[in-house]
């Protein structure tokens, strides 16, 4: 079984703003900034041709590329914190990436959420036992945050990635890449591996 997702991966400079970000969270579990990106689409556990047979769906996607930008911290869960993210500017491409990224995951037989899609990067997570004084610090510190902005930044591809999960937190690892369409281009795709070298979709089978 593989654990998967489908992603746009955040350059080094907005990484780096979002970690700046969360310097003095007062409570949770930061998340550590290799891991950070955007979610298109969350698979679940699938068996790996199953997982096969998105990435080829997903190979057949075409779309152009945009830019994006991300603005002010909020928080999921009012009265208990779940997670603290930063928020996305509305932005019609990204929606419809999305749109395509679900019916290619449909199409390949799997039965998505139909939960309603808010893009944002978490930045931290919190357990159930969150005292009351640090919900209240939580909430305050996104409150203060109000002015974070990132960006704008060019989305140039997507990933699809693998997830295991461990002690330390997620391990992510991309399975492929899928470029997105250029002014001028005809958005052929690829799948990276290791060297950047173009490969056919590939995997260690994982627990």
């Amino acid at each position: 079984m593989i654990r998967a997702f489908v992603a746009i991966p955040l350059p080094p400079d907005v990484v780096g703003a979002l970690v700046a970000a969360q310097a003095g969270l007062p409570a949770g579990r930061a998340v550590e900034p290799d891991t950070l990106h955007l979610t298109l689409a969350f698979l679940g556990e699938r068996p790996e041709p199953v997982v096969e047979d998105v990435h080829f769906a997903l190979e057949a996607i075409r779309a152009p590329g945009f830019a994006l930008r991300l603005a002010r911290l909020g928080v999921f869960g009012e009265g208990r914190p779940r997670v603290l993210f930063a928020e996305v500017d509305p932005e019609p491409q990204l929606s419809q990436l999305r749109e395509k990224v679900v019916q290619a995951a449909r199409g390949a037989g799997l039965r998505l959420e139909r939960a309603r899609y808010r893009p944002h990067v978490t930045l931290a997570r919190f357990g159930p036992g969150l005292a009351p004084e640090d919900v209240e610090r939580t909430h305050a510190f996104a409150a203060r945050a109000a002015d974070f902005r990132a960006g704008p930044f060019d989305v140039a591809e997507f990933r699809l990635i693998r997830s295991l999960l461990g002690r330390g937190g997620p391990v992510y690892d991309a399975l492929a890449a899928y470029p997105l369409r250029r002014a001028g281009t005809r958005g052929v795709r690829s799948c990276p591996d290791r060297g950047g070298r173009a490969r056919a979709f590939s995997y260690q089978s994982g627990s």
